[in-house]
């Protein structure tokens, strides 16, 4: 996943959960409606000012709350290439990588600045500062990349099942 560059950063605190992501009020219409207000709480210029290939990079416990899967639908509708963060809620992560959206896992994630171009270097489990600091992060399993570049695991197993491949390619570690 070093095929784009650079990523421009938006930073978030501690602690954002899934009503930050996708707020309740706005569960009722469709992942449109709710991208739209996507964190209006705490960074209300993010859902209009955010764009394809960008990158989120959060504080502790990202994604803890609810187990809405359009917290994590509404920054892939949005474009949002990864989150970065020391630390995800499970039930978070599971739904992120379902969708399509890409966790790095970087314990000194909050050494990124706001507007900061980062690379992400996937295979060298790093991200790559502007100023040339590499952030060590945790390895993102290649089943997982898998369903991040088919846009998901429905998409992953559609494509699979078409290929006549999917006992081949079984989606565990």
């Amino acid at each position: 996943m070093t095929h784009d560059p650079s990523h421009r950063a938006w930073r978030v605190g501690d602690d954002v959960d899934t009503d930050q992501l996708a707020p309740g009020a706005y569960m009722k219409f469709g992942i449109d409606e709710i991208a739209r207000h996507c964190l209006q709480g705490v960074r209300p210029e993010f859902a209009a000012g955010v764009a394809a290939g960008d990158v989120l990079v959060a504080g502790r416990n990202f994604g803890i709350g609810s187990s809405r899967e359009q917290a994590a639908a509404a920054l892939v509708h949005l474009g949002v290439a990864a989150v970065i963060a020391p630390n995800f809620n499970g039930l978070y992560f599971r739904n992120a990588f379902n969708v399509g959206l890409l966790l790095v896992t970087c314990e000194r994630a909050t050494e990124i600045e706001e507007g900061e171009s980062v690379t992400l270097d996937l295979p060298g489990r790093r991200v790559l500062r502007a100023n040339g600091d590499a952030l060590p992060c945790a390895e993102v399993p290649g089943f997982l990349l898998d369903m991040v570049r088919a846009g998901g695991l429905m998409n992953l197993l559609q494509r699979r099942l078409a290929e006549g491949s999917l006992a081949r390619h079984p989606l565990r570690a």
